[in-house]
Order: C-alpha cells, then structure tokens, then sequence
C-alpha cells in the first residue's frame, strides 16, 4: 500500500483544510458470514491522525474524502437460509422484550454484533456509538445485526493489516468529531469540523429514515424484519428454479391446491344497461365516497426535471394538457369529496404537492378535504445478497417500498378515521399517471356496484396490451389446509408470473396472458374493511409483498460513478430492487370459504367483483418517457429481449410501434384523442379518424380536441350538448365550460373557448377557505349555426408537445369567460383570429348584419345572475339521464 498523501487546500475563510486518501493495487476484503459487498466507500483519513493527535491538529482538519476500494466476488456458497434463521431468532427475542434497554441487550448477543465489536476496535466504537441516544443507538445495532455494517462505512475487520492502521486512525477521527457534537450537531469545541455538514446531513437523515422503517414495519419485526422478508423473497426466487413450481406457490399461499381462472366480471362495453343503472348508483352513492390517490412513486422513468432548478420532479408535476397530472385527477372530480393523498419525501414529492395544493387554493375545496400523509422510503438492495446500496457514507439508496403501504399507513396516520367522520363508506383508488381512469361510466359503476352490492374490493380492468409490463387480474381457487375452499378476485404482478407457471412474453405460445384480463390498479374499496387489514399487527396489513428487480435503479455513487442495477440495462449485471407492497393485493383478504368446491358460479357471491371495459375508457399511463433514441427497429428489439424475456424473437414495425407508445406520455394522449372521436362521432359529428401509432410518430396527431370532464358525468350527457357539423384535420377544439351548447358547427382552425367558473363560482366559508359552489354563477356559451375559419395551430413548428397542449398558433377563435359570463354565436361565421373576452356579468351576443359581424354586449339581468338567462335541466329516464334546455 502506497503511503497516505495530504494535500493542503485554503478555503475561503483562510482556514485550513486537509484532505487525506489512500490507495491500494491489491486490497481484497472479506466479508463477515459470507456476506457479499460490492464496491463502497469507506471514511477515509490520514494515517498521521490518531487518538493521541494533539488539539492543534483538530483545528485543521476541516472535512473527510473518500476512496474507491474494490472488494472480493461473494463466495458461492453464501447460505441464505442459515442468515434468515439467524434474523428470525433475533426477531423473535426483540419482540418478547419488554424494554428498549432489553432490547439493546438482545442485539449485544446477537454473533453478528459480536464480532463486530471485536475486542481489538471495541474501544473506538463504543465511543463512536456512546454519543447516540438510546433509540438511535438501537436503530444502529439493527443495521449492524441486518448484516449491513457497511451503510455506516465502519467496517475494520475487513482490511488487511496493511491498510487497518488508517481505517483505525480514520475512526478514532470520527470518535473525537461525534464527541464534540452538540445535542443541535454543532461542533461545541472547534470552528473546523472533521466532517463535512452534508454527512452530518446524511447522518440524522439515515436516523429519520430507520425511525420511519422501524415504526413502519413493526408489524413484521421493524428493520429486523424488513430484511428477512428481503432475504426470504431472494431465497424464494433461488429456490423456484430448483423445484416445481407449483409445490412453491402452494406453500407460499399455505394452501394444499391452487388454480387460477380468467375471472368473467360485468363487460360494460357489452352490457350496457346494466352498466348505465350501475353509473346511476355511483352518482347516487357520491356522498358515501371518497378517492383515495397513491402519489408516492418516484416516477423515474419519466425523467421529469425542473428546468430551472434541475431538480427531479415527482409524477404529480408532470405538465399534462396544460395542467400538472395533480390537477387533472382533481378536476374528474364532479362535487366537493374527501380525499386522501399517500405522497412520500423521494423527489420532494411531499412537499410539492403540499406548495401546488396550497397554491391552487386547494383547488376551491378547501384544505379540510384533503389528507395528505407521508409514505416512508425503503432501502433499495442486490437482488444478489440482500445487501442495502449506498450512494455515500450515512446514504443509503432509499424509494418509496411500494403503493401497498397505503392501508397501514391510512390506519397509522388516522385517514380511516377521518373518512368516517366525513361518512364515507367506500372509495375510489385511482394512480396519478392513469389519464383515463375517470372516462366515461368506468369509475362510477365500480364504485355503484361495489356501494350497492356491499362488496369489499373491486376491480376496473380491461385487456391486456400486448408485451406490456403490468399484472393481471384473476380468479382463485385454492383448497386450504383445513380442507376448506377459497375463492375470490385478486392480482398478480408481472414480476410473479413465473411463480405461477405464466410465460413472460406477448407472444407465450400458453397464451395465458393473452386470456386475464389486465390489474390496472384502479379499485372500489370498503373503507371499514381496508381499515381491519391496515389495523392488522401482522404481515396482512402490507399485502403482496414482491421484491421487485424489473424496474431500474439509478443512483451516483460519492466517487461520481452512475449505477444501474436492472436487467433492463446492458451494461448491468446484477438486478436490484426493494421490498414493495401492492395495493391490490389487499383482495388476498377477502376471499370467500365454501365447505366443498364450487367453482362454477361462484363469483357473483364473492366479497371481490370486476368490471370490464375498453382498455382506452380504463387506463392509459404517461408512466415512462419516450425516449428520441426508441425509434429504431433494433432499439425495440432489444427492449423486448430485455424486459419481457424474448430473446431471439424479431418483430415487426407494427409491434414496435406499439411498444414506443406503451405507457408514454404520447400514447396515453393519443387515447385521449380516440376517446373525444367516440364521443364527437356520435353526435352526427364528421372528423377524421386517429390512424395508428406511426402516424403520429411521423406527422403528429390529426387534430386536438379536448373536453373538460365536467360537459357531462357520462358520455351520454356530453353528446346531448352536440349535434351536426364538423371538425377538419389540423383543427382545435378545446372547451374548458360546463354549460355549452353546439348545434352544427363547422370547425377548421382553432377553437378555444375557457370560463373561469367552470363548474360554479366558490364563495368564502366560514372558516376562511374558499369552496367551490357547483352550478352557481356559471360561465356558460352557446354555439348555433356557427363556422370557425382560421389558420389554427402552426403544424410544422418543431417546438410543439402536443401531449403537454404547448403549442404554438398561426389563428385561432378564443373565448375568454369572466365569472357567469355568457356568450352565444348565431347563424355567423367567425373568420381570422379573434379574441372575445366577456367579462363577469354580461352576456355578449354575436349574429350576422348586413355588414358583417354585428356584436351585442349587455349586462345579464338581476334575476339572473345565479341561474343563467339558460341551463341544462337533468333529468333520469329508467337507468339513463335526459338533459333538457331551459331558456329564461
């Protein structure tokens, strides 16, 4: 080993400042119990600094560097089954112990704890350690007794002797800097401080962050238990491919026979009176239910950044069709409902949606219905050893453990509670990056049906796309040890399709895949039945828990080094995940017994149901982003070769087509399109039809025509407020206004009509926050007889995001309403660009003169301010709403 070489520096306070590395050709390390450690820094410091160091030598030493070691390949016969007993046993002696202080005592015993504190470096650590608390010390000795010492880079016995002198000096370094910390993690004796305020950062985060997951995850032994789950799971997946896998999945779900079947579940595309009277009910039942969001993904397949910070951005903040996804779920939202949103701190993701909320007004609902409650990270690990991955000292590589957790958390954090005092019975679950969730009559006769027939759990799903990386939905039947049946509905992930002897792949000559329908993760939930599982001080309350290695982890090491671990990327050889629950899988808990078997018909009985639908009326994601480079033939290949297991397989432009679009920003917009066709095209409507993917890839797509939710609950509204006319290729049409009317319009441009009272105007409650009052001072417009002739959107412009609505104009016709604004067009053709802005009050009338346009501005009178001089009247004809015209 080369000689440590300090290296002056002058900050620019004129203090000194040292930094000190050390190098090695050859330095293998060994890991304790044959536990596997790749490459990770270690807290490096001269070799000159030692506990007899003198105090002038504290006043110059400013901050620590780091090194690159390189360390041994794990032995291969690492036994995981002898490290999950070990963990076992200490878990179960913690949770019998009566005190924290009995707690600290049983972790002393633990071995792994034992030979960490070997005699030889006991005295440094215990000093290091002796300026913990009581509970943060315990929460160390955890990490320590996990097997993942390394996360605190204090790891002695794995250096050759050549290089421990320096690894001794650097901690007797860190003893004195902990020493002189004060409670406030000041330096209470010196200016200088050994370490750098950042690791010192890093070092109470790492604290909050095994607080978090102790507390967490005390129904299955804290951070104890966290990892043995890890360590079961990866011995799970070793061990499938040694045995059949149906003994695994039979003594995974303890049970002595298993089978899956495609569940039938109500096709509302077929029945469609049934599914109108079940929309019924869900309107009906809207002041039962509340929506439940899961917003705590980090989304890092988006890419999404902040331009001006360059921080990265959470899903929520994705600017879709001019607003954030946030927004967008918010304004599906057709009367004031509780809502309870499960965020977490990756990406800042809390605290943005807290600032957009709070800068939205709470989007005139008023801050007292929402929750927002905080989901805890997790650390990512090798899907190899188990091992934590770290990007620096004190800094695990940590992401949200997974939308699963949201019923524990909901009971933890009291958001069952409040539903019940708001007396909510049920609710909607829906993703933020799901565009479509709310289109049409799908949510509604979910929750309808599920409210009506007092179901626990139900399901929104549609068919699978082909190769697409999401779960399914099915029907089991199982016999259980006790001799007894259990049916009922429930999901399994893509990353469990082997568990169950589902090939991966679009193209599975089983075609098993092709036969479920898809888990779209849009679900009914009985509130007081989710909250017995969440209150469950067992593994039940964090259902379906996967260690998921299909998604890509990216994260940068201290020595600048970017690091994937997924099979998805070529250059990684070694997958990593983290320990994730699923929501869905919740239904695991509502399976229905029988005493003897009957599985014929059973399904209309069972606790668990299904809906069906078009997969564009149910889901389509801006999940990932599409990347510029995906347009070859070969990328695509290799997607398909590395996310779903195909190698060797070619495919056609077609498919590829379809798997550049899958789950993009792009593709889900192009589903919004084809949904604005169905709805226009049955109005007696002439507009082109949307081709296929490629030509959007090539040209863009043919038109943009978006409707806010708010024209109609159901479709069936929304096409009684049009009739006759026509929208040209290259056209614009986007109304933002609830009370509209179109009778044969020609449009061949750009039409964009915007009321600030949307769906009413908000007043000020009592209790100072401002609530969103429906259908009262509406802005309203009325179009008859009308052509719209101009240049439109510049098509050509390179700069154009057609999925964000930022595009750039030749011409266009814009109607801007202030307050209960009115504006009617008669028997006229508005040629050009125009502007027409009819401020709050006052009606503007425009028809044809004899020359030209003759335009009409009078105020609304009194006696109709609140109403309208016109409005829609609904009315329920058998299962279906009639709207009828009132004019004043």
């Amino acid at each position: 080993m080369s000689s440590t070489t300090p290296i002056l520096h002058q900050n620019n306070h004129h203090q000194h400042r040292l930094l000190f590395s050390f190098t090695s050709k050859t330095t293998p390390f060994h890991s304790l119990h044959s536990l596997h450690f790749k490459r990770k820094p270690l807290l490096s410091f001269s070799s000159s600094y030692s506990a007899s160091s003198s105090s002038q030598q504290h006043q110059s030493i400013t901050r620590v560097s780091t090194a690159p070691v390189e360390y041994a390949p794990p032995p291969p016969d690492f036994n995981f089954h002898q490290e999950i007993s070990r963990l076992k046993k200490l878990r179960s002696r913690l949770a019998v112990s009566q005190s924290l202080s009995h707690k600290l005592s049983v972790l002393d015993s633990d071995s792994r704890l034992k030979n960490f504190f070997n005699d030889k470096h006991s005295n440094y650590f215990a000093r290091v350690l002796a300026s913990l608390n009581l509970d943060q010390l315990f929460l160390i000795k955890c990490v320590i007794a996990a097997g993942q010492e390394h996360v605190l880079n204090l790891e002695p016995e794995y250096v050759e002797s050549e290089a421990r002198s320096d690894i001794k000096s650097a901690l007797y370094a860190l003893v004195e800097f902990i020493d002189r910390l004060d409670v406030n993690g000041r330096n209470s004796e010196a200016k200088d401080a050994v370490l750098e305020i950042e690791q010192v950062k890093d070092l109470n985060k790492l604290l909050k962050t095994l607080a978090e997951i102790e507390q967490f995850y005390d129904c299955v032994g804290g951070i104890i238990g966290y990892q043995v789950e890890v360590l079961e799971l990866l011995a799970q997946s070793k061990f499938e491919r040694k045995t059949t896998k149906s003994q695994h999945v039979h003594e995974s779900m303890e049970c002595q026979f298993l089978e899956i079947h495609v569940p039938s579940g109500l096709d509302l595309s077929q029945n469609t009176e049934y599914a109108a009277q079940a929309a019924l009910w869900g309107i009906e039942g809207l002041p039962e239910l509340g929506e439940i969001y899961p917003l705590g993904g980090s989304a890092d397949r988006l890419g999404l950044v902040d331009h001006e910070t360059g921080e990265c951005l959470p899903a929520a903040m994705l600017p879709y069709c001019g607003r954030t996804l946030l927004e967008g779920l918010i304004r599906d939202l057709q009367c004031i409902t509780p809502v309870a949103i499960m965020t977490s701190s990756a990406k800042n993701n809390h605290e943005r949606i807290t600032s957009l909320c709070e800068r939205l007004r709470w989007f005139g609902r008023g801050q007292s219905s929402f929750q927002l409650f905080e989901q805890p990270l997790v650390p990512a690990v090798d899907a190899e050893d188990g091992q934590w991955l770290v990007m620096r000292p004190f800094a695990p590589v940590c992401k949200p453990g997974g939308h699963g957790a949201i019923w524990k958390l909901a009971h933890d954090k009291g958001i069952f509670k409040w539903f019940h005092d708001n007396g909510r019975k049920g609710a909607t679950v829906r993703q933020v990056s799901n565009v479509v969730a709310a289109t049409d009559l799908t949510l509604l006769a979910l929750a309808g049906i599920g409210l009506h027939h007092g179901k626990k759990l139900g399901f929104a799903s549609c068919k699978r796309s082909s190769g697409a990386t999401e779960g399914i939905n099915v029907l089991i039947e199982k016999k259980n040890l006790d001799g007894k049946w259990a049916y009922g509905l429930s999901c399994i992930e893509y990353t469990e399709f082997d568990k169950f002897g589902i090939t991966r792949g679009p193209f599975s000559s089983n075609g098993l895949q092709a036969d479920f329908p898809a888990n779209t993760n849009i679900l009914y939930v009985d509130l007081a039945s989710a909250e017995l599982v969440g209150s469950s001080e067992n593994e039940r309350s964090l259902p379906g828990m996967v260690l998921n290695t299909k998604k890509p982890i990216v994260y940068m090491d201290n020595f600048g080094d970017t690091h994937s671990k997924c099979l998805c990327l070529f250059a990684c050889s070694v997958p990593g995940g983290r320990l994730e629950c699923t929501m869905q899988n919740i239904a695991d808990n509502f399976l229905n017994t029988y005493s003897s078997r009957c599985y014929k018909g059973v399904e209309d009985d069972l606790d668990t149901f299904m809906v069906y639908n078009e997969r564009r009326r149910v889901t389509s994601s801006a999940k990932k982003k599409r990347k510029h480079a995906d347009m070859s033939l070969h990328q695509c290949f290799n997607v398909r070769n590395c996310c779903n297991g195909t190698a060797g397989k070619s495919y056609d432009s077609n498919t590829f087509t379809r798997c550049v679009h899958q789950r993009t920003p792009e593709g889900s917009f192009l589903d919004i399109l084809r949904n604005a066709y169905d709805i226009l095209s049955q109005c007696d409507i002439k507009l082109p039809e949307i081709e296929g993917n490629d030509k959007y890839i090539d040209d863009g797509p043919p038109y943009l025509i978006l409707l806010h939710p708010a024209l109609g609950l159901l479709w069936e509204v929304t096409r009684q407020k049009f009739k006759g006319g026509s929208v040209s290729k290259g056209s614009e049409l986007q109304i933002e206004v609830a009370e509209f009317l179109w009778r044969n319009v020609q449009l061949d441009g750009s039409l964009i009509i915007v009321a600030e009272n949307v769906m009413g105007s908000t007043r000020i409650a009592d209790n100072g926050e401002s609530i969103l009052q429906y259908g009262h001072r509406c802005g309203r417009c009325k179009l008859n007889n009308v052509k719209v002739l101009n240049k439109g959107i510049d098509w050509d412009c390179g700069d154009n995001t057609y999925w964000k609505h930022d595009v750039q104009w030749f011409e266009a016709l814009k109607v801007i309403l202030h307050g209960n604004a009115e504006f009617e067009a008669s028997d006229v053709t508005l040629q050009g660009n125009h502007v027409f802005e009819v401020p709050d009050g006052h009606k503007l009338k425009i028809t044809s003169g004899n020359s030209g346009l003759v335009v009409q501005l009078d105020p609304i009178e009194q006696n109709m301010m609140d109403t309208g001089s016109w409005h829609w009247n609904y009315k329920i004809n058998g299962s279906h709403i009639v709207l009828e015209l009132v004019e004043l």
